[in-house]
């Protein structure tokens, strides 16, 4: 019984695969398959002001490029809103190797690094460590590939 039930769920997985896909391509702004909230609700300002990445609170919010972003505090949502293009993630928040390479895929907000008073996502260690190896030449490449991945 818990094989068929594991198939089963595998099953309809897939069948929700491409149109979760499409979703990712196609929004400016990573949020995942089921939310709207960018950057997996964490607070992108204190990437620069702590250093780390640090989980936003829903009471501090606003809405920018149709997505939700949260913040830690007032302050930090006050610093984005004065200043979004210098708080977001590049490339909308999507993994910056990826667009390097021509496409998108999904980020995970606790890999991240600053570089040139800009944030940039990866999708995993292993990629951030591609990343890593040629960081100023895969901004070169991505910088040239966005957003023209966006709806591939």
């Amino acid at each position: 019984m818990r094989t068929v039930l594991l198939a089963l769920g595998l099953c309809l997985s897939s069948m929700f695969l491409p149109a979760q896909l499409a979703h990712a391509a196609s929004d400016p702004v990573y949020t995942g398959f089921f939310s709207n909230v960018a950057v997996g609700g964490y607070d992108t300002v204190a990437y620069f002001t702590e250093n780390k990445p640090v989980k936003g609170d829903s009471r501090f919010s606003t809405s920018y490029k149709g997505a939700q972003w949260h913040f830690a505090s007032q302050a930090n949502r006050d610093r984005f809103i004065a200043d979004p293009e210098r708080y977001a993630p590049q490339y909308g928040g999507y993994c910056a190797w990826a667009v390097s390479e021509g496409d998108t895929a999904s980020s995970d907000p606790t890999l991240w690094k600053i570089v040139d008073g800009k944030l940039y996502l990866n999708y995993d260690a292993g990629v951030q460590k591609k990343w890593e190896q040629d960081i100023a030449g895969h901004i070169r490449k991505a910088d040239r590939n966005w957003p023209g991945v966006l709806g591939r």
